[in-house]
């Protein structure tokens, strides 16, 4: 009789402590929303792994911020292209995401995969490279949503 008492004691104590833990996540989650754009990156384009983070823009230029390790600066960043995965990639990133290629500092080039309502703010703080010196921005290959 005493074993089952402790045990519904200890389920009783678990269920507690994980309220008061999403208690206070979804606290802090309503007090301030993440700043920067959450995204995947692989690096040199098209090798490589893809790597979870966050690209913030700001008057200095685009970064990128790693879940894991330094951030890396993007400077005089330039996205030059922007396509839908391919089934392969589908696998490693959300298949409904949209790759950004940019090309930054000297040549250097990275994807920056992101959901295609992120596109627009990831395409503000990275500005587009101008084709042919036409003054029109590159097209995206293909579009999950019609542009309102």
């Amino acid at each position: 009789m005493s074993e089952i008492g402790v045990v519904c004691a200890a389920a009783a104590l678990a269920a507690g402590a994980g309220w008061l833990v999403r208690r206070r996540n979804r606290q802090r989650a309503a007090a301030r929303p993440e700043a920067g754009i959450p995204c995947m990156v692989r690096s040199p384009a098209g090798e490589g792994r893809w790597r979870a983070g966050r690209v913030y823009g700001g008057p200095d230029g685009a970064r990128w911020v790693p879940g894991r390790g330094a951030p890396v600066p993007l400077p005089q960043g330039r996205a030059t292209g922007v396509r839908a995965p391919s089934v392969r990639e589908g696998m490693s990133i959300n298949p409904g995401s949209r790759i950004v290629t940019c090309v930054y500092g000297d040549g250097a080039s990275m994807e920056i995969a992101v959901m295609p309502l992120d596109l627009r703010e990831l395409l503000a703080a990275v500005p587009q490279e101008e084709r042919d010196g036409s003054g029109a921005p590159p097209e995206p290959e293909s579009r999950a949503y019609p542009e309102p």
